[in-house]
């Protein structure tokens, strides 16, 4: 039988100033599911094929999506969940550090991340199309959600909205609108999902901050790992020349909401998604309505 590929990364994280992951791309068997298994350390964190509920996530949200077993985290897959989509037949192990020997963003009880590389995916997408070869079909599976709701901040008071329908494939329309911000802040994008081709565009799209609130989270402590390299720092919400691609914010949160997704299964669900001012939260709840119609 043939031996696995092993990849490995390491750069920043949003947190610290390295952290590094392995994928082990496995043999196929063909007497056995594919599936995704998520490690910290030596610890099966998560694994695909495990999923019977949506209870088995158990993850909260915080910062970012929050990953918890019993005695380990993973925080922002969502960077590299959505690379595994191209890939529904093949099997692959992720083995995250442990995190025993980096402080966290509070400076204690250390989180395992996933590296930002660049802010996207894609430059794990790109290393791990050598190793896996051509791109399969995407697998979809049907979801028979309707439904939308309000989201409000903590006073009740609504900033964003979310809505969600059956769909023949897997469509996202994403709207930020930032009034707060001077001159104003907005991106939408768009993705239906037939193909592999039609993620590798998102793939590109990079984690963004607006300036007024990068000051605001590195006076809290937070992104401690983050640099020049690592994501997009928007100084002015009219200038796009550092878009890498159109509407790259917007793009980013539905990279964000497909990683949030896909990390429960390598399958993408039938619905058409419309999101004003999402983020980890609403994506949690999406997950939620969808697991809870298969």
């Amino acid at each position: 039988m043939p031996a696995c590929k092993t990849l490995e990364f390491t750069s920043p994280s949003l947190s610290f100033e390295t952290a590094s992951v392995k994928v082990h791309v496995l043999p196929r068997d063909p007497n056995r599911e594919s599936r995704i298994s998520w490690n910290v350390g030596s610890r099966i964190l998560y694994r695909t094929d495990h999923l019977k509920l949506f209870d088995s996530l158990d993850f909260e949200v915080r910062r970012t999506t929050i990953y918890r077993g019993e005695s380990a985290a993973l925080a922002t897959p969502e960077h590299l969940a959505p690379v595994f989509l191209l890939w529904p037949e093949k099997s692959f192990d992720v083995v995250v550090d442990d995190g025993t020997k980096i402080a966290s963003c509070d400076g204690a009880n250390p989180v395992p991340e996933i590296p930002l590389m660049d802010g996207s995916a894609l430059p794990f997408f790109l290393a791990l199309r050598r190793e896996a070869g051509v791109p399969e079909e995407i697998r979809f599976y049907d979801a028979p959600v309707n439904n939308e709701w309000d989201l409000r901040n903590p006073e009740g008071v609504p900033y964003g909205h979310v809505r969600i329908e059956p769909s023949e494939t897997f469509e996202v329309e994403y709207r930020l609108d930032r009034p707060d911000v001077p001159g104003g802040f907005k991106s939408c994008a768009a993705l239906s999902v037939y193909a592999p081709e039609d993620l590798y565009g998102v793939f590109q799209a990079r984690t963004f901050i607006l300036e007024m609130d990068y000051e605001q989270v590195r006076q809290a402590g937070l992104l401690a790992g983050a640099t020049e390299s690592c994501g997009l720092l928007v100084k002015t919400p009219a200038d796009k020349s550092l878009y890498r691609v159109a509407e790259e914010p917007a793009m980013h949160k539905i990279l964000d909401l497909i990683g949030d997704l896909s990390f429960a299964r390598p399958a993408l669900p039938k619905v058409r998604i419309e999101i004003l001012n999402g983020g980890h939260a609403c994506h949690r709840e999406i997950l939620k309505q969808v697991l809870l119609k298969v």
